[in-house]
């Protein structure tokens, strides 16, 4: 089973992703974690899904309060990113010393990315270590500023290039 995973863990290095970050709010705490595993799931109604390991400080603030915000990161958020992923205790603030907005609720948003979406949870699947939120897009707030996505391929940051 071991090997399985690691060999798992191997392959999806040669999956390039998006990079965003998670962040969630409930009674007071205020959380987020660098996540790849999102996508859209559908258009009417406007639904999107991210995967978060279950012994996480934001999967239980989104469990709690049923709501989690996406920020989509720009290439210039390289540090924000490393923040997020782990590099700072899940224990910690890693909110403090970035400044964010709010949209509708109480989910801190990090300013300077390309999009935010504030979602409320409308399934939940558990899976092995993981849960799958499906959440409801209830607002979508975009960048005026011209940037490039934060991209992740084989364990290193990367930027896009037309070909």
């Amino acid at each position: 089973m071991e090997e399985n995973s690691e060999q798992l863990r191997n392959a999806m290095r040669f999956w390039a992703t998006g990079i965003t970050v998670v962040t969630a709010a409930y009674e007071g705490m205020r959380h987020g974690m660098t996540v790849s595993s999102f996508t859209s799931v559908s258009l009417e109604p406007a639904q999107v899904l991210v995967s978060l390991q279950q012994n996480t400080r934001t999967h239980d603030l989104i469990m709690r309060s049923r709501a989690f915000g996406i920020n989509i990161l720009n290439d210039n958020q390289k540090e924000i990113s490393d923040k997020f992923a782990g590099r700072i205790a899940d224990e910690e603030n890693r909110l403090s010393q970035v400044e964010t907005f709010k949209i509708r609720s109480n989910i801190p948003f990090i300013k300077g990315g390309m999009a935010h979406l504030e979602c409320k949870v409308v399934t939940t699947i558990g899976s092995g270590t993981h849960t799958i939120f499906i959440g409801e897009v209830l607002e979508v707030v975009t960048s005026e500023q011209p940037a490039e996505p934060l991209i992740y391929y084989n364990r290193k940051y990367r930027t896009l290039s037309e070909s």
